[in-house]
């Protein structure tokens, strides 16, 4: 009964010098990933018919380019918080 959604976003550290953070943002929908950005990647990418025509949508406008910045603020920005723990 009902539905599942969810947003993921994660940063992925290799090191403490940062060269290899990675961040994530991923799409749930009744548990099955229908997008996820990675910025490792650079776009959005589509797993699912919904996710394809959201990623094709995205990866054209200002929410790509707001998720570009998100590895400096979001991951790199709370790197020393992160390593601190």
């Amino acid at each position: 009964d009902g539905y599942f959604e969810q947003v993921v976003r994660q940063c992925r550290y290799s090191s403490k010098d940062l060269q290899g953070a990675e961040f994530i943002d991923s799409y749930v929908f009744n548990k099955v990933e229908d997008i996820r950005f990675n910025s490792t990647v650079g776009k959005y990418v589509g797993y699912t018919e919904h996710g394809v025509k959201n990623a094709e949508a995205w990866n054209k406008g200002p929410v790509l380019a707001q998720e570009l910045g998100e590895l400096e603020r979001y991951c790199k920005g709370n790197a020393a918080i992160y390593y601190s723990a």
